[in-house]
């Protein structure tokens, strides 16, 4: 709330005095603004430079810089997502569009979860219990991600949790001899497991009549006119 309040001015100048160098999206204090050109861009920091002194604020030096995102050079994460332009293999190969998918941190904070709940410690819980458990994890994470480009990322996870649950099995079962074969990923599916692989959902203006418009929901229809981006994050 803090960072909303401090920062309403920021946007406020921006939208009276910045317009015209690009499009400043912010979510608390984590922002990125969309310039056509890499000169806008430079002019756009320098502004939000003085905008974050006047306010005695910083830009973290760290997690502040320009972004040159034509047919596909670079990247930046922002909210929890690799943004990104690829080409277009199905329309043309000459074409990119802005993509995004879950960022290697995210991706990172759900596995080592899913970890957690599959460890040792949880040996004396039935399958089901640990189902359960992961349910509202898997289902959080997949809802936030399924408006992106996240088909990859989403088969992995779904063959990670399945492979951690099968190794939560052989541990539980210990040094006994048992004949019951592990669990398959249908199998536990079918006991109520999420799977993520299928609930992929592009935005409405991901259609051929509007193949210049940014498949990333936060960015709109600035996506393809930010040739440079400027993230960035307060101290």
């Amino acid at each position: 709330m803090l960072a909303n309040i401090y920062l309403n001015k920021l946007d406020r100048i921006w939208a009276a005095r910045c317009g015209q160098l690009g499009v400043l999206v912010r979510y608390a204090d984590d922002f990125v603004a969309m310039c056509r050109t890499e000169s806008q861009a430079r002019e756009g920091l320098r502004r939000i430079g003085l905008v974050m002194n006047r306010l005695g604020l910083t830009l973290h030096p760290a997690k502040t810089r320009l972004v040159d995102l034509r047919r596909g050079k670079e990247s930046f994460v922002f909210l929890g997502c690799t943004i990104r332009k690829r080409r277009s293999i199905q329309r043309n190969p000459r074409w990119h569009f802005m993509q995004r998918w879950p960022s290697p941190k995210a991706t990172k904070k759900l596995r080592d979860r899913v970890r957690e709940i599959t460890s040792k410690r949880q040996s004396g819980k039935d399958v089901k219990q640990i189902i359960a458990e992961l349910t509202p994890v898997l289902r959080g994470w997949g809802n936030y991600f399924r408006t992106g480009n996240a088909d990859r990322e989403f088969h992995n996870m779904d063959s990670f949790v399945v492979t951690s649950l099968r190794r939560w099995q052989f541990r539980r079962s210990g040094q006994r001899i048992t004949k019951r074969a592990p669990l398959s990923g249908d199998q536990l599916h079918g006991m109520g497991l999420p799977q993520l692989m299928g609930t992929v959902h592009y935005p409405a203006q991901a259609t051929l009549r509007r193949s210049s418009v940014s498949r990333v929901p936060e960015n709109g229809p600035h996506g393809l006119k930010g040739d440079s981006m400027e993230p960035g994050r307060l101290c």
